[in-house]
């Protein structure tokens, strides 16, 4: 599919939008779009500062139509005081359902039906994937998946939680996501980065915490870290869509307003430095053709992992899939 650009009417990505519904006994309330219904397409962003390039803020769909309908959008934005631009995408949940790939350096250990690489009978479906968190020694946080209990979920971590019908929120565990029945996924990775469509006082604090980074020009124990590194994280809007956010100079009060301006009211940071941090799209010939490297998209071409990366049993971290949903 070409990439046509959504120019829509621009407003800043603060905008009110109804809070997303919770079919799984979380809080919230109601929204109108009715289930199945595509979400409405993102509203171009207005830039941090004056002197912004041209076409930025501006969406454009990308990937696997589902049903006839863009479901991925893609832009790049530079973060306030920065000079580099990110990536962001958004990702339309309704017509997307994510299921949570484990690996066996993190979360650890093998027996995952879910694992790179990904299978042809689910590649014939997928959109996009993107990169998980830390390594659990590093993440300050549990892992939950297939009915196991990898790691134990640490109340007020920042949580991905995947549902048994493919929806997914994010949240402080036991406050803004819990434990039920319809569980399949909890992937946890420090603490939030966004809550209540604002950056939290962590994310405006000491960088260190949030995690070891690369030096400017190596990844050696003996070169001190920087705190303008490759980092990405992962936010839900007000009415329920995925957004996406990587770059290459981001402190993590820079990657949460990114996720703000981008419509986030609840985020986490995902994995950081050169090596890890990658979102892929992929657009097969035809509607039910397989997700392959040779039809995938970086949503930032300066990422070392790309869209051969998930299809490679070697992979050993966890990602993230969406995935079309069948109609009805």
């Amino acid at each position: 599919m070409g990439a046509s650009t959504l120019v829509l009417a621009s407003c800043a990505a603060s905008q009110a939008h109804s809070a997303p519904d919770k079919p799984h006994g979380q809080s919230g309330n109601q929204h109108s779009i009715a289930p199945g219904m595509p979400l409405p397409g993102p509203a171009a962003l207005v830039p941090f500062g004056s002197g912004a390039t041209a076409g930025q803020g501006a969406w454009h769909a990308v990937g696997r139509l589902v049903r006839g309908i863009p479901a991925v959008y893609e832009t790049k934005l530079v973060p306030p005081g920065g000079r580099r631009p990110a990536g962001i995408a958004w990702m339309d949940t309704h017509l997307l359902s994510a299921r949570l790939y484990s690996g066996s350096i993190s979360p650890g250990g093998r027996g995952y039906r879910y694992t790179a690489p990904i299978e042809p009978a689910q590649a014939a479906t997928v959109v996009a994937a993107f990169n998980g968190g830390f390594k659990m020694r590093d993440a300050h946080g549990g892992y939950f998946t297939e009915g196991r209990m990898v790691d134990p979920l640490r109340p007020g971590a920042a949580s991905l939680v995947i549902y048994s019908d493919g929806n997914v929120d994010i949240g402080a565990w036991g406050r803004d996501v819990t434990m039920t029945g319809q569980v399949v996924s909890v992937r946890q990775n420090l603490v939030p980065l966004v809550a209540d469509g604002q950056p939290t006082q962590a994310a405006e604090g000491n960088w260190r915490a949030w995690g070891d980074t690369c030096g400017k020009v190596s990844c050696a124990v003996s070169v001190p870290g920087i705190e303008h590194q490759w980092r990405s994280g992962l936010g839900v809007t007000g009415d329920g869509a995925l957004v996406y956010v990587t770059g290459p100079a981001l402190a993590p009060v820079q990657l949460a307003d990114l996720l703000v301006r981008a419509g986030a009211v609840r985020a986490m940071q995902l994995d950081i430095n050169p090596y890890w941090p990658v979102f892929v799209t992929y657009d097969p010939a035809t509607a039910s053709g397989l997700a392959e490297p040779s039809n995938g998209s970086k949503l930032l071409a300066s990422t070392v992992q790309g869209p051969a990366t998930f299809f490679k049993s070697a992979w050993a971290r966890d990602f993230i899939t969406l995935s079309a949903r069948p109609a009805g």
